[in-house]
């Protein structure tokens, strides 16, 4: 009997998932194989973050990521991917001038890319741009708080809302972008207490990603949960292996079983007849 094909998620089983009180798990994968690890793992969604730039493209930030090199990364993950949603990044650039700028950067990233729905950056000032994309037929998850893309702006990787002031704003910003249509955000970077009101405030669901314990649902980064980054590991991670320590041993494990002869052995080599090998030998030219 054939193997029965996984259920493809929609955002409304992310949803109904909320409404019963389950919580929701998003991961950031950058290609196939991690993309393969984070699907059969049974999480909900898979973000095609632009922070590859970071973990796969060696960039010292965001920024620098272009909508090809996303879309570029988003198909090699949708190929992987048989149930999670799959999130589509939009970078800097890809939906800052305008709505239709907007709605072709979020065409493509499903065209193109597979993913299955996008996810922009900002708050209230970009509400617009994400009410076009809804629009156009699009699901939208938004992403308000430390937003990475703006650094510049924000001074840095700092967090977010720590005043009262800037809390209010951050709740304006959510609901700007719940009624853009949003089916979803993600809070990154800003006080737990902040990302629980925000998230009793809202019909939809709430993703934290260093917002505390309150949200509906949690993001990390694949490569930072697993020790696969060595720049720098941000506070709101907690690491559950340490896979570079375990390639470095591979690699030096290697270069010494190479260098005492211990590989390749027998087992790791390919063999020939013996009758095909001594016609091998005469048919040699003469040296």
């Amino acid at each position: 009997m054939a193997q029965q094909a996984p259920k493809k998620l929609t955002i409304f089983d992310l949803q109904a998932k909320v409404a019963r009180g389950e919580k929701v798990f998003q991961v950031t994968a950058v290609d196939f194989p991690t993309a393969q690890l984070v699907d059969r793992a049974g999480v909900d969604c898979i973000l095609i973050g632009d922070s590859l730039g970071m973990t796969a493209l060696g960039y010292s930030s965001t920024v620098p990521v272009t909508l090809d090199e996303m879309i570029h990364h988003a198909k090699a993950i949708s190929r992987a991917a048989k149930s999670a949603i799959l999130v589509g990044d939009l970078p800097l650039g890809a939906y800052h001038a305008c709505t239709a700028d907007a709605v072709n950067s979020a065409m493509r990233m499903v065209k193109e890319g597979g993913a299955d729905v996008v996810k922009l950056e900002g708050g209230e000032d970009f509400a617009p741009m994400a009410e076009a994309v809804v629009k156009a037929g699009i699901p939208v998850m938004a992403h308000i708080g430390l937003t990475p893309q703006l650094m510049s702006k924000l001074g840095g990787f700092k967090v977010q809302g720590k005043d009262a002031t800037a809390g209010v704003q951050l709740l304006k910003d959510a609901l700007a972008m719940e009624k853009a249509g949003c089916f979803a955000i993600v809070l990154e970077a800003i006080p737990d207490r902040v990302a629980q009101v925000i998230t009793e405030r809202l019909q939809i669901p709430t993703i934290g990603i260093g917002a505390g314990p309150h949200c509906d649902g949690q993001n990390l980064v694949l490569h930072d949960m697993v020790g696969l980054f060595d720049r720098f590991t941000p506070k709101f991670v907690k690491k559950y292996a340490n896979v570079w320590e375990i390639i470095e041993k591979a690699l030096a494990d290697f270069q010494a079983d190479v260098k005492a002869g211990g590989f390749p052995k027998a087992e790791h080599s390919f063999t020939m007849k013996d009758e095909e090998y001594e016609g091998f030998l005469k048919q040699l030219p003469k040296q």
